[in-house]
């Protein structure tokens, strides 16, 4: 049976670096005496994302020339659509033993996860690591604005702090993966390869697929929009988020238990998976949109659920700018180098008690009075104060597996509530 499914980004098919077998086993040999590098978490999870095909078609991380046109234009060198910069740093000492031509193991924790070899080293300045932020960070939220972003962002926006306290060169070459990490153990028929994914959404029929990206337990909006999505596709991947948070998000295993939780009472389960991927949060708002919609075509995924503040932190991006974005990418008419994973564009949503039901601004006609307004920071603000959560936020089966963790949490990390999740902007 031939598939129906949207090609997967970059016109090669599923590009995997993951080695198995006797060839892994070669390799991890090799591996012991090469040159040891060790690597970020958020390094681990784009290697494994190289592995599984999930970044096709990138085989390595990127060139200077890649990194410079993804952060500038969306494009990477031979003008394939990318938005976000898939990069390696290294320490200046750590380069300076590394020629150009060289193999190196890449590993983290004592266990190797690739190979590599080196076909180029390109030195990261602070300007360079500013450049990027402004390019890739900086919105149209408040916190963006003028002088603004450079007062918070610095120590407020996770996915800044990173890239500052990124090292001073970043190397560029293919890879050799040779490890999925925890992820197969600890998330056994949820931490899904894009080749499973396709083969169950064949298996099912299925040639319109939406996604619904999650890094917080699902409530009564995010269930809403995967239902909406489910009126009009074939099916939904709820696809969750298994990599690295910021302190004070929930953990994955709570969330996935929870999503489970919400498909079991309130799904026909034949039309939705629960699936995560081993990425950690980059907090790039639209532009993270943009990526998330660009890995999700590898999975099969042909449009991306995008709401209000997708992928935002604080008060950095305008509530819809991760909509907007996508009508700005570069299109050049190859079906091979552009995204073709749409995105679904998705009103303000709510429960408003005179509809009595969920509804958004487009088919709500009432006040901001009527309206429980729904966010995943202020359902995790008020499960970390112990406050009573209001009416039709969540569903009673979900809030008490979420309550059951905070009760369990020794020590408390402080939620910061935004504009956007307070309703105030409404």
């Amino acid at each position: 049976m031939s598939s129906k499914l949207v090609a997967p980004h970059g016109g090669k098919g599923l590009v995997c670096a993951l080695l198995e077998g006797a060839e892994r086993e070669a390799e991890l040999k090799k591996a012991a005496g090469l040159k040891q590098i060790e690597i970020t978490a958020r390094a681990k999870g784009d290697l494994i994302m190289m592995g599984i095909g999930g970044f096709s078609p990138l085989s390595g991380f990127m060139t200077k020339a890649d990194w410079k046109g993804v952060c500038e234009n969306f494009q990477m060198a031979d003008g394939t659509f990318w938005p976000v910069p898939i990069t390696l740093d290294v320490t200046a000492a750590d380069a300076a033993g590394i020629k150009v031509g060289d193999e190196i193991a890449l590993v983290r924790k004592g266990e190797t996860f690739a190979t590599m070899k080196v076909t180029e080293k390109f030195e990261m300045t602070e300007a360079d690591k500013r450049w990027e932020c402004e390019k890739v960070f900086k919105g149209e939220g408040e916190e963006s604005v003028g002088d603004k972003f450079w007062e918070i962002a610095p120590k407020d926006h996770p996915g800044v702090i990173m890239v500052l306290a990124q090292k001073d060169v970043n190397l560029a070459g293919p890879v050799k993966v040779l490890s999925e990490g925890e992820y197969k153990k600890e998330y056994p028929g949820v931490y899904l390869k894009p080749a499973e994914t396709r083969a169950m959404f064949d298996e099912r029929g299925w040639a319109n697929v939406a996604a619904l990206q999650l890094r917080n337990p699902m409530h009564r909006s995010h269930e809403y929009l995967a239902k909406i999505a489910v009126e009009v596709c074939d099916g939904v991947l709820i696809h969750s988020l298994i990599g690295n948070l910021k302190p004070g998000d929930i953990p994955a295993d709570v969330r996935i238990e929870a999503i489970k939780i919400l498909i079991d009472h309130y799904f026909v389960k034949e039309n939705v998976i629960n699936a995560g991927y081993p990425l950690d949060m980059r907090y790039a708002g639209p532009r993270e949109g943009l990526l998330h919609a660009t890995f999700r075509q590898n999975y099969g995924v042909n449009n991306m659920l995008i709401g209000r503040d997708h992928a935002g932190v604080g008060d950095f991006y305008g509530l819809f700018e991760a909509q907007q974005i996508f009508d700005r990418v570069p299109v050049t008419g190859d079906p091979s180098k552009d995204l073709l994973c749409k995105p679904m564009k998705i009103d303000w949503t709510f429960y408003c008690h005179k509809c009595d039901g969920m509804a958004s601004l487009r088919t709500c006609p009432h006040t901001k009075e009527d309206r429980v307004i729904l966010s995943g920071t202020k359902l995790r603000k008020a499960l970390s104060d112990g406050a009573p959560v209001v009416d039709h936020f969540g569903r009673e089966e979900v809030l008490v597996r979420l309550r059951a963790y905070y009760a369990g949490l020794t020590e408390k990390v402080e939620v910061k509530m935004q504009g956007a999740a307070s309703g105030a902007a409404m």
